[in-house]
C-alpha cells in the first residue's frame, strides 16, 4: 500500500519545512514537493499540521503478563500510540519476571504479535528484581533485549550492582537503575517536607535516591558499564551526573514529564494521583531538572508510564499505588507548558523525545525521517486546544491528575512501519 501524506510541515535537521512524504510499504521512499505523482496511492491532506519521526519512550509499564487488570501490550501500546510514540521499551516488573530466556522470548514474540508499535524489552538484571542472584546477561542481550532494569526497585547490596556492571558491561547494553535506599524511604507516600507535614503524610526524602545514585556512579566509574538513571528527581541527583559526566563516567539518566510539569507545592489535598515513585520534590528540584535538560546532563525525556486500575487510586496517598499513567499526555503537556512560553524549543523537545533516547538505547532504526527507513511518524496539531477525558484515553489507566486539562499538541496520526495505527477521529 502506497500513503502520500500531503502539504505537512516536515521535521528534519531540527528545522520544519513544508513538503510531502510518499510511503510505500514500510518505508519512506520520497520526501519533498511531490505533486508530480501520479499512480495510485491513498492521500492525505495535512495543512496546517506538523510531522516527526515517531517518538521513543524508553520506559513504560505494560503489566503484561500477570497484571493485565492495569494494563496489557494492546492497550499498551495503543496509549503509545495514541500519544504520538511508535517505539518504546518495556519494563520487567510483570508476573512472572522474565528472569529465563525462555520467558524472555516468550514475552517479546507476543509484543510483537499484541503490540501496534515497535515494543523493545528489558530484562530484569536480578532475578525477580529483588533477589541478588544474577541472570545471565549474555544470553538475554544474543535475545535482543534492550536492556537491564530492576525498575520499581532499587539494588541494595552494593557488591550485587559492581557484579551485575560487571557482566552487563560485556553486553554493551544499558543498566538502566531505579535509584532508591529502602532504608531511607521511611514507608513514605510523597516528598519529605512541609507539603507532606500539612498533610499529615510521611515523607521520601531525596536522599533516598541521591545517596544511592553516589554509590552507583562510583561503581560505574570502576567497570565502565554504560550506566542509565532512570526518572531523575532531585537537584543534588542533576549535579552528581554533571560531575559524572565531566569525569568520564559512562552514565546517561532521564527525567518523566510529570517531574517537570509538577512540583509538591501543587498537592493541594490527599489524592492519590500525585503519588509516584520517586515523588513529586521541590519546586527547587523541579528548577534543576529543567536546567539539566537544557544543558546536556539529562539525555532524554522518558514517561515512566505506570497505568493502575481506580480503585487502586481510590483510597488516598497511604493506600494508593505509586505511580501516573504518561504515554497520552506526555508531547502535549510538555509542548503546551514549555514550548508555547519558550521555555524549550520546539527542537530540542523534538530531539528529547526521538533522536536522544534513539542514541542512548541504540535504536538505529528510529529517532529520524529520511528517504529509505522505515515509515515511523507522527503528525502533530500544534494550534488548536484539546482536552483529555477519561473516555479518551486508550490505556486502561487514568490515573493523572491532567484528564481535562487544556493542552495544544493534539497527536493526528501515528504511522508505524507504514501502517496507519492510529488516526484522530475527523481527521482527513
Amino acid at each position: 500500500m502506497s500513503v502520500l501524506l500531503k502539504n505537512g510541515f516536515v521535521y528534519q535537521t531540527n528545522v520544519f519545512k513544508k513538503a510531502d512524504i510518499l510511503v510505500e510499504g514500510e518505508q519512506i521512499k520520497a520526501i519533498g514537493n511531490l505533486d508530480f505523482i501520479s499512480k495510485d496511492v491513498d492521500e492525505i491532506d495535512l495543512s496546517g499540521k506538523y510531522i516527526v519521526p515517531g517518538l521513543i519512550d524508553v520506559h513504560v509499564h505494560y503489566r503484561d503478563p500477570g497484571l493485565t487488570y492495569k494494563e496489557d501490550v494492546h492497550s499498551g501500546s495503543m496509549a503509545a500510540a495514541h500519544g504520538g510514540f511508535t517505539t518504546v521499551c518495556a519494563m520487567a516488573n510483570v508476573d512472572p519476571v522474565p528472569n529465563s530466556l525462555e520467558l524472555i522470548k516468550k514475552m517479546m514474540n507476543y509484543n510483537k504479535t499484541a503490540g501496534v508499535v515497535h515494543i523493545k524489552q528489558f530484562a530484569p538484571i536480578t532475578e525477580d528484581l529483588t533477589s541478588d542472584k544474577l541472570i545471565d546477561y549474555q544470553a538475554m542481550q544474543e535475545a535482543g533485549v534492550c536492556g537491564f532494569s530492576n525498575d520499581g526497585y532499587g539494588i541494595q547490596k552494593g557488591k550485587t550492582m559492581f557484579d551485575a556492571m560487571r557482566g552487563i558491561r560485556e553486553t554493551g547494553l544499558p543498566l538502566a537503575e531505579h535509584v532508591e535506599d529502602d532504608s531511607l524511604k521511611f514507608n513514605g507516600v510523597m516528598n519529605a517536607g512541609q507539603r507532606a507535614g500539612k498533610l499529615g503524610l510521611q515523607g521520601i526524602p531525596g536522599v533516598c535516591e541521591s545517596s544511592q545514585l553516589a554509590r552507583d556512579l562510583l561503581l560505574a566509574k570502576q567497570t565502565g558499564v554504560h550506566y542509565h538513571v532512570c526518572h531523575v528527581s532531585t537537584k543534588e541527583s542533576v549535579a552528581m551526573i554533571r560531575i559524572a559526566k565531566q569525569m568520564g563516567i559512562n552514565v546517561t539518566c532521564e527525567v518523566a514529564p510529570h517531574h517537570l510539569l509538577l512540583n509538591e507545592e501543587m498537592i493541594t489535598k490527599d489524592d492519590a494521583d500525585y503519588k509516584m515513585n520517586p515523588p513529586l520534590r521541590t519546586k527547587e528540584d523541579q528548577e534543576a531538572l529543567i536546567e539539566g535538560l537544557k544543558d546536556g546532563t539529562i539525555d532524554l525525556i522518558a514517561t515512566d508510564h505506570a497505568p493502575h486500575a481506580s480503585f487502586e487510586k481510590q483510597h488516598g496517598m497511604k493506600e494508593g499505588a505509586f505511580g501516573i499513567t504518561g504515554s497520552e499526555t506526555a508531547f502535549a503537556s510538555l509542548y503546551t507548558k514549555f514550548v508555547k512560553s519558550d521555555v524549550f524549543k520546539l527542537s530540542q523537545l523534538i530531539n528529547w523525545l526521538t533522536v536522544k533516547p534513539a542514541n542512548v538505547y541504540h535504536l538505529s532504526e528510529a529517532g529520524m525521517l529520511k528517504i529509505g527507513d522505515q515509515a515511523d511518524l507522527t503528525v502533530f496539531d500544534l494550534n488548536q486546544s484539546f482536552k483529555l477525558g477519561e473516555d479518551d484515553f486508550y490505556s486502561k489507566g487514568k490515573n493523572t491528575p491532567f484528564i481535562n486539562q487544556e493542552f495544544y499538541g493534539k497527536t493526528i496520526l501515528t504511522m508505524v512501519s507504514g501502517k496507519i495505527v492510529y488516526h484522530a477521529e475527523g481527521e482527513n
